[in-house]
């Protein structure tokens, strides 16, 4: 039972049940906004029916509900689209910016194969000797805070 309680209270379990909640509350947001906004929007500018999840058409008295397969479409597209320039773009360009020292001041043992500071003359996991690389002089050097310690990335 503690191992159980333990997964439970694991900070990755809790940031997802936040996530998820989270979701919920803005696909509630995009639906009214899809609802309410861009597809009267979309009417006014093409004309035609005010609410597409009323369209239909029926084969063999079989109604196809086609307008609440476009509304699931405009609405897909508003959220990847909101989630890519508001949370995929920003955290690639961090990513970006917290990387660009970090491959200037690190390499591979040719030996092992593991991470090592580039002036290393000596592996600090196999102990194999290695010939110490300066790091190029276009990199500038880690930007230190007023205390005298490297800033954080």
């Amino acid at each position: 039972m503690s191992g159980f309680r333990k997964f439970l209270m694991r900070g990755n379990i809790i940031d997802l049940a936040v996530a998820v909640a989270i979701g919920a509350a803005f696909n509630a947001i995009i639906q009214a906004l899809i609802k309410d906004l861009i597809t009267p929007l979309i009417t006014a500018i093409v004309g035609g029916h005010h609410d597409f999840g009323s369209l239909t058409f029926t084969i063999n008295g079989s109604p196809f509900k086609y307008g609440d397969v476009i509304n699931a479409a405009i609405s897909f597209f508003v959220i990847a689209t909101v989630v890519y320039w508001l949370i995929v773009a920003p955290a690639a360009k961090l990513t970006t910016l917290a990387n660009r020292n970090k491959e200037a001041t690190e390499r591979q043992c040719p030996d092992c194969m593991s991470t090592i500071p580039v002036a290393a003359k000596r592996c600090m996991y196999c102990t194999a000797l290695v010939t110490p690389v300066q790091p190029p002089a276009d990199v500038p050097a880690p930007r230190r805070a007023r205390h005298g310690y490297f800033a954080a990335e």
